[in-house]
């Protein structure tokens, strides 16, 4: 592991691939899920590539040794992201994606049906505490970037980004599996939301 402390950027559009890596890489609750569905493509088109299409001003990379090892990317307003979704992204991401197809040997708890549906769903973004806490992000390390800080300094990045369009507040969603995601959280000062609950953790924390 090199020494050179990893250089926290902003997205650019060569990036789109190394992103969709990461995605992948850390999809299965933190761990690898390639070859976990069919497609590959899946979990990055669900919880990557659209960000990148709709905010990419507010996507930024860990770049370790000249290459992407980690991101954080979101929005600022998840209901005007949840509009432009449903009009934008999701006839598209159905007709990539009509049906599921027989389940892979390793059967995800995570389901490619249910994977497919949320792809094609925004709606399942919108929570009861979007007022208070409007914008949303998603944070994705290769475990090279665990335990150093990264994390840490992506996420103080996007919320400063956030801070400077008068944004309030953001939220996240968890893995219920990934209980090392949720103690960091914890760590950084995110609060459990009111509409958390065991199968679908939530957490937000003020932008300032």
């Amino acid at each position: 592991m090199t020494d050179v402390p990893p250089l926290i950027r902003g997205y650019r559009p060569a990036d789109r691939d190394a992103v969709a890596s990461v995605c992948l890489r850390t999809a299965a609750a933190g761990g690898d899920a390639t070859g976990l569905y069919r497609d590959d493509t899946l979990m990055p088109e669900v919880y990557a590539l659209p960000y990148l299409e709709y905010a990419p001003d507010l996507a930024f990379v860990a770049e370790l040794d000249g290459r992407v090892a980690g991101y954080v990317l979101g929005v600022a307003d998840t209901a005007a992201f949840i509009t432009w979704y449903a009009r934008e992204w999701a006839p598209g991401f159905r007709l990539r994606h009509p049906v599921a197809g027989e389940p892979t040997v390793h059967r995800p708890a995570y389901t490619e049906a249910q994977l497919i549906a949320d792809g094609g769903d925004p709606e399942r973004m919108r929570i009861a505490e979007l007022g208070d806490h409007p914008a949303h992000l998603h944070i994705d390390l290769l475990p090279e970037l665990q335990g150093r800080g990264v994390g840490r300094r992506l996420i103080d990045t996007f919320r400063a980004a956030l801070a400077d369009r008068e944004v309030p507040a953001v939220h996240l969603g968890v893995d219920p599996a990934n209980i090392g995601a949720r103690a960091f959280y914890g760590r950084l000062g995110f609060h459990e939301l009111p509409s958390s609950t065991a199968d679908a953790p939530r957490y937000g924390i003020a932008t300032a």
